[in-house]
This record gives C-alpha cells, sequence and structure tokens, in this order.
C-alpha cells in the first residue's frame, strides 16, 4: 500500500547508475524535470492548479520536503506561481519562462535510456501476466478491480499514479513468481521514476486497459490478458515525455 514519505531530503532515484545513458540528479531536480517537461509537452496547461505539496509528493514518490523545495525553486523561476487564501495553491504560470523550460528537459541519452526501460517492462510484463492470469485468487482479483474503481474517479494525476503503481504491483505478486516478482518490481520502480504529470482524461482512458485485464483473468482469458498487458506497456512508447516529445519535432 502507499506510504506517506517521510519529511527528510532523500538522494534521488533518477540516474542512480542503474540505466546506462542516465544521468545523475538530485531529487530535487528530478522534480523539477518531470514537472517542467509536463508544462512544456501541454500537459499541465497555464493557469492550472497543482496538487498539494504532500500530493505532489505522493504522486512523483517523493519526500514532501523535497516536493517543497522543488516547487519553491519553480517558483522562483516563474515556472510556476503561488497565491495564498482559500482558493490559493500553486499554479503554472501563465507564461512560464521558455529558457527555463528548455533546461528542464530530458536529454536524447536519458530518452533513450527510458525507451530501453519500456522494453524491459514490456518483456517482464509478457511473463508475469499469463502467471497471475492462473494463480491470482479472488480476494486479489477483488482487490485489482477496486483499484480500476479508485483510479477511475481520481480527480487528479498523483491519485492515479499511486493506485495504478499499486495495481501493477499487485498483477506482480499475483503470479506467484518468487524472487522474479521482486525484479518485475524494481522494473516498475525504476520506470515510475520517470512518469510525469498527464491530465486525468487521458489517464482514464488508460485505466480502461486495466478493467479489460482483470475481466480476462477473471474469465481465464490468458492469452487475451498478455495481450493486453503488451499493448498496456508498448504504448508508452509514445506516451511517455519522449514519445510526446519526439511527436512535437
Amino acid at each position: 500500500m502507499t506510504h506517506q514519505p517521510e519529511e527528510t531530503a532523500e538522494p534521488s532515484r533518477l540516474g542512480a547508475g542503474r540505466i546506462t545513458g542516465m544521468e545523475r540528479r538530485s531529487a530535487m531536480d528530478a522534480v523539477r524535470m518531470r514537472i517542467g517537461m509536463a508544462i512544456s509537452l501541454g500537459l499541465l496547461k497555464p493557469g492550472e492548479r497543482l496538487p498539494d505539496q504532500v500530493d505532489v509528493a505522493l504522486g512523483l514518490s517523493v519526500s514532501p520536503i523535497t516536493a517543497r523545495r522543488a516547487l519553491a525553486s519553480l517558483a522562483e523561476q516563474g515556472v510556476v506561481v503561488r497565491r495564498r487564501g482559500r482558493a490559493g495553491g500553486t499554479f503554472v504560470a501563465d507564461a512560464p519562462p521558455l529558457d527555463v523550460l528548455a533546461e528542464l528537459s530530458a536529454s536524447p541519452a536519458e530518452s533513450q535510456a527510458v525507451n530501453r526501460l519500456v522494453d524491459r517492462r514490456l518483456l517482464f510484463e509478457c511473463a508475469v501476466t499469463p502467471y497471475a492470469a492462473v494463480n491470482a485468487t479472488t480476494e486479489q482479483l477483488d482487490e485489482m478491480e477496486r483499484l480500476t474503481k479508485e483510479m477511475a474517479g481520481a480527480g487528479d494525476w498523483s491519485y492515479y499514479h499511486r493506485m495504478d503503481e499499486q495495481f501493477h504491483q499487485l498483477v506482480g505478486t499475483a503470479s506467484c513468481l518468487d524472487t522474479a516478482v521482486e525484479v518485475y518490481h524494481q522494473t516498475l520502480a525504476e520506470l515510475y521514476d520517470y512518469f510525469i504529470p498527464y491530465p486525468i482524461e487521458k489517464l482514464h482512458k488508460s485505466n480502461l486497459d486495466h478493467i479489460e485485464l482483470v475481466a480476462s483473468v477473471r474469465a481465464g482469458q490468458v492469452e487475451e490478458a498478455v495481450e493486453i498487458s503488451r499493448k498496456h506497456v508498448d504504448i508508452l512508447h509514445r506516451t511517455m515525455f519522449m514519445g510526446l516529445a519526439k511527436d512535437q519535432t
């Protein structure tokens, strides 16, 4: 289950040397980059309100202090603005400085490395899903279905991302592949380090795959379940930041 990040600074998992070609970034710079790219790609619109800093931390898997420092830094650079009062919060600036946004983009090496990471997850997903389809208990399937309902009702990207991660972790656990599940979960964690905020409408559409996957597993349709999982991951090549940036060039 998702837990509250502790109020301490932490080293970034981004670029920690696990994937060749990744740059080393502090946790704060990683958050700045992920929010900046979402703005550059038009996923976060001018004037759009960001979730509270605790939810930003939870959605991006960092500590609250890291999220607070990242948002404060972005505010200093004019990328976001902070407003006080009942209707206050942190909002995307009406005209974020283009030079700052350019500095917050991922490098070509990072984009290539994340594409390889998607391929790695694709292989794992196709291996894990058939075993989950055979071994998942009724209780696990019920929990997967509950998570799909949570995602369907999610009002922002932060809550959706947390439920999405729990869903896929549960698929891995349901496979009963022992230590291989740990490797699968590690791959998920590495990839989630690079997810950026998305419009909730796009995420709700992605959740339809989760719903179909649970239905296929319940019905014992193993081949169909594997194909749903394959397509669900393969599309990340086009819908994660590196694919979206390529479409704009």
